[in-house]
């Protein structure tokens, strides 16, 4: 099994800055692959950023890329996710995930309980 925990969520105002990382332990191979998620009141679930373990490759939605950025800490067993530029459409709980091999914004079969963002106005 695999077991994910997610920390460093809270209140920001627009344009700010958050950090939140997500701790892993549990079966290396089926955690080859760690990916950031988010889910807003009244939405569906949606891929974040993702990123491979071996080699450090990435993978971001339109929406975040140029102000997010997810990298690992292979010491820690630990991947963050800086967020810059917040906009309030950016409130959301992010979930932690993880699947095997594939950089992929879907697949994932591991989850962390969420942290949640808000980002006033």
């Amino acid at each position: 099994q695999v077991q994910l925990v997610e920390s460093g969520g809270g209140l920001v105002q627009a344009g700010g800055s958050l950090r939140l990382s997500c701790a892993a332990s549990g079966r290396t191979f089926s955690r080859n692959v760690m990916g950031w998620f988010r889910q807003a009141p009244g939405k569906e679930r949606e891929f974040v950023a993702g990123i491979r373990w071996s080699d450090g490759s990435t993978l971001y939605a339109d929406s975040v890329k140029g102000r997010f950025t997810i990298s690992r800490d292979n010491a820690k067993n630990a991947v963050t996710l800086q967020m810059n530029s917040l906009k309030p459409e950016d409130t959301a709980v992010y979930y932690c995930a993880a699947r095997r091999w594939v950089l992929s914004s879907s697949g994932y079969d591991y989850w962390g309980q969420g942290t949640q963002v808000t980002v006033s106005s």
